[in-house]
């Protein structure tokens, strides 16, 4: 029996079910009422990214709606102090599940690479963490403020780009592992 076979299924259905509890949390408690109050999304929402001037916006609107600003705060106080971890946890169990390895175009995958995988996670949870201070800190009325503004943009694309980079991985292993095992050498 191999490592990833010891991971029970029902532990990665679990936490799945853990993060879209903490996601619809997330989107119906804070998300909507924060569209609702101010007529914008939230930055962590903005999938394709955003620039420092985009973040003064949100700095001088939040300035202008302490209900607006309230939400933001609960919302990283909330639901994002558990996501980043379970979101984590789940994408580090099924790489485990899916025994990263094998062989890529007909090469074997050296070992180092197969357990360099298993960094991707940790490197979207960082990320999500990283964006999360970064807004508390861009949003308050910190010295650091400025500087947080400038470093938040930067932490949203390198969470999304870890959270790609990680999805695009478990798909292309799942894909392998449902493959005959005469053609897993090519693929």
């Amino acid at each position: 029996m191999n490592s990833g076979s010891r991971i029970p299924l029902w532990i990665i259905a679990l936490l799945a079910a853990l993060c879209l509890g903490v996601l619809a949390w997330t989107t119906f408690g804070f998300v909507i009422p924060f569209k609702h109050e101010t007529g914008q999304a939230v930055l962590d929402t903005y999938f394709a990214g955003y620039d420092a001037l985009t973040v003064g916006k949100m700095q001088r609107l939040l300035d202008q709606n302490e209900v607006a600003d309230k939400l933001l705060r609960a919302m990283y106080w909330g639901p994002e102090i558990v996501f980043p971890a379970l979101l984590t946890a789940l994408l580090l169990l099924i790489l485990m599940r899916l025994e990263v390895g094998g062989s890529y175009f007909g090469r074997s995958i050296h070992p180092s690479l197969a357990k360099l995988v298993y960094v991707l996670p940790f490197v979207y949870g960082i990320a999500d963490y990283s964006e999360n201070i970064s807004s508390l800190v861009a949003f308050g009325d910190s010295g650091w403020a400025d500087l947080a503004a400038q470093v938040l943009p930067w932490t949203t694309r390198v969470k999304f780009a870890g959270l790609a980079i990680c999805l695009i991985v478990i798909v292309r292993f799942a894909i392998v592992r449902m493959m005959p095992p005469t053609d897993r050498d090519a693929g």
